[in-house]
């Protein structure tokens, strides 16, 4: 069989991979309006980076001024203020898109530093499991913080739960029975 003999895909029937993308990137396109206006608005200096990254449409607000310190405001103490941020954004998305947005936010890479810090903390309790064999119960955290969590124990291949009731809902680390 020659590449000519191999039938052609018709649109219709093509991957959805690269409407999800699309999908993703219009989401992604929407947040960063959103985002841009808002920090007219409050007069704060930020740049906007959009990707897809699992599945997800990721907006982040960067700024080479003053070390991304006045975006600080942004985030909050504990990130609260970026956890209302992004559940707005995800709003005005929802608002033109008519569908549910799960798009992740991050202001001066406080995601990712608590992402990693996060991973720390699993990896921990995990070797805490792995050398005792009881369980091991978390601090309470938000639903971003428990996924790092749950994704880290997945990878090492222990099983973890996330038990109580918001804002004390905590991730609690087991071995395989």
């Amino acid at each position: 069989m020659t590449d000519t003999d191999i039938p052609s895909v018709p649109a219709e029937d093509a991957p959805a991979a690269d409407s999800d993308t699309s999908k993703l990137e219009r989401e992604g396109d929407i947040a960063a309006d959103y985002l841009e206006e808002l920090l007219d608005i409050a007069d704060i200096d930020g740049d906007i980076d959009i990707d897809v990254d699992h599945g997800r449409a990721a907006v982040e607000i960067v700024s080479d001024e003053d070390g991304g310190r006045g975006l600080r405001r942004l985030v909050g103490d504990a990130g609260e203020v970026l956890d209302a941020l992004q559940e707005l954004t995800r709003l005005a998305v929802q608002t033109q898109t008519g569908e549910r947005s799960r798009l992740m936010l991050d202001i001066a890479g406080h995601r990712r530093a608590r992402r990693n810090t996060l991973t720390e903390i699993a990896n921990e309790a995990i070797a805490q499991v792995r050398t005792s064999g009881q369980d091991v119960s978390l601090e309470a955290m938000n639903p971003f913080e428990r996924k790092v969590v749950h994704d880290a124990v997945a990878a090492a291949g222990l099983v973890s739960d996330s038990e109580g009731v918001e804002p004390n809902r905590r991730v609690v680390i087991r071995a395989p029975r």
